[in-house]
């Protein structure tokens, strides 16, 4: 259409460009938060789901805005974030190139929830992931796994947790964990 007679707003919002299909159907954590050595040690993120939206009545307090110290409603999104749960640590060393992961320890006992991430098919499978991995933790009252944490302790300069959500306090038909 080389010509038209009548202005028209154009069709599709711009917000929503580029129409594609999501890379991956979780989000990732873009960025933590800097890291302030005098703070005490504690977690930066944790994982929820949107369970849905509401309007809630709050004054707004913007000096110099027409509606400041008056009551305004808004939309505001509601997120279910259930219990978490730690299931191992990585040490990260700074190299040139960034950080580079130089161990992983795992826990000894892992739910069925987590160990169904690492499975295509649960229900077809021997469910045999970690059980070579918990026999480091019996043999030599856990040697393999201190020295592990002993490299982590002397040679990281970050530490990060491995958690995982617990799927089933949650009203999803979902049985597999996600880990972060």
């Amino acid at each position: 259409m080389s010509h038209r007679k009548f202005e028209a707003p154009r069709h599709g919002s711009l917000a929503f460009l580029p129409r594609k299909r999501a890379s991956r159907h979780r989000g990732k954590v873009k960025s933590f938060p800097k890291d302030n050595p005098k703070e005490p040690v504690h977690l930066t993120a944790a994982m929820g789901y949107k369970a849905g939206m509401t309007t809630i009545v709050r004054d707004l307090d913007r000096p110099g805005a027409k509606l400041h110290k008056k009551e305004i409603v808004e939309a505001v999104t509601v997120i279910e974030t259930p219990p978490m749960m730690v299931v191992g640590i990585v040490g990260y060393i700074e190299t040139p190139r960034g950080l580079r992961s130089l161990t992983t320890v795992w826990a000894e006992h892992l739910s069925d929830e987590v160990k169904r991430r690492f499975y295509k098919n649960w229900y077809k499978s021997k469910k045999k992931a970690f059980t070579k991995y918990a026999k480091k933790h019996a043999e030599d009252s856990g040697k393999p796994i201190n020295r592990e944490l002993e490299r982590i302790k002397k040679y990281c300069t970050v530490v990060r947790v491995l958690a995982h959500h617990q799927v089933s306090k949650t009203p999803l038909k979902q049985k597999k964990a996600h880990l972060m």
